[in-house]
């Protein structure tokens, strides 16, 4: 569990020392599409802050611009008590 790592000139001693991570979430969201807005539900209430889930709906429907027509990001509204959202795309499509 001990090491030794050269920086540079200068030799630095560090202990291994195990932790865990958090499990990560899958789940599957129902899609209404319209314009500019896509209106999400079923979300599953996940153990993790608003702010977190609100970022990962923004990620998830922008990386998914060059595959299934997602895009750039003007809004994301949730419900965390409704397991709802609604996603407005700066631009329709």
């Amino acid at each position: 569990s001990k090491h030794c790592v050269k920086l540079d000139n200068r030799t630095a001693n560090v202990t291994v020392k195990p932790f865990e991570l958090d499990m990560g979430f899958q789940f599957e969201l129902y899609v209404t599409v319209s314009g500019k807005k896509i209106s999400v539900s079923e979300i599953p209430e996940l153990p993790i802050p608003k702010d977190w889930m609100r970022d990962k709906l923004e990620l998830h429907f922008y990386k998914t611009e060059q595959a299934a027509g997602g895009g750039e990001i003007e809004n994301v509204t949730y419900n965390k008590g409704a397991g709802t959202a609604v996603i407005t795309f700066l631009k329709p499509g």
